[in-house]
């Protein structure tokens, strides 16, 4: 079987499957293979860390950084703010870091890697690249602000955002990027409406591009290229960028260590993580579901959602869960004809304009 796949961000590929979604780096041209695959890559993040067996965010801080090192041509600094991330790969006095890397406090992490970027650049040193990241908690709650300014004044910095939706290193706690429904230590499956409120949290991929900066994109760990090609197509711009990677936890999501990827997927395929690329407050480019499978199957992978099905199912809330992925695959347009944008916009125009002469 051949599936196709294009987008802004990287060449017509074609990749051939076998039954599964593994892509088999050998058929692809030595040009085109993933940064993992080479033997002579930088590997920014070594071995030695802490992290939770099955962890998606070293992964994705691993897949992320090591593609814009190499874009970069090895001229990178990263600023990292304070989590789960750099707990685990910084336990004072060792390191996992191969690169010239910063710790910041949770909240400031945007704001420092601005300030390095305008250190380099009264310099005169335009060679070097600058790369802030953080987990949702230090980018979509503390450190929002700092994020926000470094949008705003268009900012020479690439920020990377490992989504783990919630505060794992404290305790899984609730975080502005927690799902609905979703139980975190505050947010306890009991009450006449168990787990994290409807209504709350903030979608930031959206609102980076309401700042109409040069650059936003979604990407997961289950699409090793598709998150590389948006990396190495971020480091083309100047000025601020962000790309939103989701990043599953096993420890705070109750899912299996072996199912990180499986889980990436499922939350794509279902509609309730689109995967999108974004230029200057549009759209550019979206990954179609290739194999839509329904909001339930995702959802039944984590115990974070247990209650939704014992000991009675909750057909209220997981309807109500599978019209947000409706929403998000008629508004992006998820279904449609490779690289058509097109449908899904007008698809969502429609419902809008159906909704308002309700």
């Amino acid at each position: 079987m051949t599936q196709t796949h294009e987008s802004a961000a990287h060449d017509h590929l074609k990749f051939y499957q076998v039954g599964s979604f593994a892509i088999g780096n050998r058929l692809l041209p030595l040009e085109v293979r993933s940064v993992q695959a080479d033997p002579e890559r930088n590997n920014a993040i070594t071995s030695g860390h802490r992290a939770c067996q099955g962890c998606g965010e070293a992964l994705g801080a691993r897949y992320a950084v090591d593609a814009a090192f190499r874009a970069a041509q090895g001229k990178l600094v990263a600023v990292n703010a304070t989590g789960c991330l750099e707990v685990f790969s910084t336990p004072y006095p060792e390191t996992s870091w191969r690169i010239a890397w910063l710790h910041s406090l949770f909240g400031n992490a945007p704001a420092v890697a601005s300030g390095v970027a305008a250190a380099y650049k009264a310099m005169g040193r335009d060679d070097i690249r600058v790369l802030g990241q953080g987990g949702d908690g230090g980018t979509v709650d503390i450190g929002f602000g700092a994020l926000s300014g470094m949008f705003e004044r268009n900012d020479d910095v690439l920020y990377v955002c490992y989504d783990n939706e919630g505060y794992m290193n404290t305790g899984v706690q609730r975080s502005g990027a927690t799902p609905p429904a979703a139980r975190t230590m505050t947010t306890q499956a009991v009450g006449e409406a168990p787990g994290n409120p409807f209504g709350m949290g903030k979608d930031v991929p959206r609102i980076a591009m309401a700042h109409e900066i040069p650059y936003v994109a979604t990407a997961t760990v289950a699409d090793l290229h598709d998150l590389e090609a948006k990396v190495t197509r971020a480091m083309e711009f100047r000025g601020a960028r962000y790309i939103h990677v989701l990043v599953p936890c096993p420890l705070g999501w109750g899912s299996s260590s072996h199912d990180t990827i499986k889980v990436a997927r499922a939350a794509t395929q279902s509609g309730l993580f689109p995967v999108f690329e974004a230029e200057r407050g549009d759209v550019t480019a979206v990954s179609r579901i290739r194999k839509r499978v329904p909001v339930e199957d995702y959802l039944r992978l984590q115990k974070r959602f247990a209650h939704l099905f014992t000991p009675e199912r909750d057909e209220e809330v997981l309807a109500k869960l599978q019209a947000r992925a409706d929403r998000n695959i008629a508004r992006y347009g998820l279904l449609g004809p490779d690289g058509d944008i097109e449908e899904g916009i007008a698809a969502r125009r429609d419902e809008l304009e159906g909704e308002g002469a309700q």
